[in-house]
């Protein structure tokens, strides 16, 4: 059993999976004035009084939720989970300060004993790799890349960033990721694991990125994000509403004695009404790890790019990591029992490249195989907070479960800090509850 206590530790914690809230500064003050127009048109999120949304392409999507619980930036140090769920959903509540401003998320940090952390972004995750234009997200890549590495001045040895990359335009993705290897706070180019006009990234026009990533030793951050305003054919989530929608509509059918056969009944009888619906999405609870699994064994095993580009770093962050054995143990049967025919010789050990890769998979505490399998995940996971969503947890919330489940303290160091700063490149700071 660890010695650890409540804020107190003898390790640096990093964490792999925090987030900012894009500010209307980077259209406004970032962004090239000549691509002003064009940005708000192609990407821009719209924080109303009486309403909210993202714009993508100039198409408005509405918000799915109530706007009046930020659900993106909502959580503080000190709210449990249980807190988030209480709240009067009928008034405004603030987006929580450090979102948005280096000096309150230092402050957020320092209470939740994070003592280093990687930034991705929250709008940007959503929308940008379905803007058109490459010449637009070029720009907007640029903009965002330049605010984030200020925002990260702030603290240059605690904040480090994941980077847009304008994949668009292969050419200019290149471009972007060799300017931005030459700026400390950058360990990452975010990559959402979705289709991009109409590829996947199981196409050989991605080669160059990996390719590039290896040699300029940046790690490919992998971020899946909820989709639920995205095109059904490049997320998971508008499949997954659409069935949550008809099974609600189903189930009052049920209930009432109606049925695909019932006669008679006005439209209030079929099931369609505001009260046969389940008020949450689902989305968000099944798709960012479909996305994940996805890109793990579609691209990194099946395509071969783990065996094509061994030295290439990947962290596959917000999907869990529990569910690998099990994406392994089908792959392993699939290699020897059914031949992958495609332009590259696919290896049939997916089990012993996966240990030999450089890849490295995100976790919460609230993992119960991960407290009660230790040793099969320690060497290929890195914590992350997902800060400041709704399901934000604090580093001590993370030392608490896996000292209660029996994991010792070098265990514990090595999947809360040690690991991370390893597969990023970036030198430990231990200064919080030290």
């Amino acid at each position: 059993m660890s010695d650890l206590t409540k804020n107190s530790k003898s390790f640096c914690v990093f964490d792999s999976d925090s987030h900012v809230v894009e500010p209307r500064a980077i259209w406004d003050t970032y962004l090239d004035p000549e691509y002003r127009a064009l940005g708000k048109f192609a990407l821009w999120r719209e924080e109303g009084k009486t309403n909210a949304y993202l714009k993508i392409n100039g198409k408005v999507f509405r918000d799915a939720m109530n706007s009046n619980i930020p659900r993106h930036a909502i959580w503080k140090p000190g709210m449990s989970w249980e807190d988030v769920g209480e709240l009067d959903a009928t008034i405004p509540h603030p987006q929580s300060p450090g979102a948005s401003d280096p000096q309150a998320r230092l402050r957020d940090m320092d209470a939740m004993g994070v003592d280093q952390t990687l930034l991705y972004p929250t709008w940007f995750a959503e929308g940008f790799h379905l803007i058109e234009d490459p010449d637009t997200a070029y720009a907007l890549a640029r903009a965002y890349n330049d605010w984030i590495a200020d925002f990260c001045s702030a603290a240059p040895e605690r904040l480090f960033a994941t980077a847009m990359i304008p994949l668009q335009n292969l050419d200019f993705a290149i471009e972007e990721l060799e300017r931005i290897a030459t700026i400390p706070c950058f360990r990452g180019a975010f990559i959402r694991p979705m289709f991009l006009e109409d590829r996947y990234f199981t196409h050989p026009y991605f080669d160059p990125l990996w390719a590039a990533l290896e040699k300029l030793g940046i790690t490919a951050a992998v971020h899946p994000a909820t989709g639920l305003w995205n095109p059904e054919w490049t997320s998971h989530a508008p499949f997954i509403e659409k069935m949550k929608d008809r099974l609600s509509q189903m189930t009052v059918l049920q209930e009432s004695g109606g049925g695909p056969h019932a006669g008679g009944g006005n439209g209030a009888n079929l099931g369609f009404s505001a009260a046969g619906e389940l008020g949450h999405p689902m989305a968000p609870i099944i798709s960012p790890w479909l996305d994940n699994h996805m890109f793990v064994g579609a691209t990194l095993i099946g395509f071969t790019v783990m065996q094509r580009y061994p030295k290439m770093k990947v962290v596959m962050a917000h999907g869990k990591a529990s569910w690998m054995d099990e994406v392994l143990e089908k792959m392993e049967a699939s290699a020897l029992t059914t031949p992958l025919l495609h332009k590259y010789p696919v290896r049939t050990d997916p089990e012993e490249m996966w240990e030999e890769g450089e890849v490295m998979l995100g976790f919460d505490a609230e993992e119960r195989l991960i407290q009660k399998l230790p040793q099969d995940y320690v060497e290929k996971i890195v914590w992350g907070s997902h800060y400041p969503r709704q399901d934000t947890t604090s580093a001590w919330d993370a030392i608490d479960k896996l000292s209660d489940a029996g994991l010792d303290e070098a265990t514990i160091a090595r999947m809360l800090g040690g690991n991370a700063a390893a597969q990023f490149g970036i030198e430990p700071l231990n200064r919080v509850g030290a």
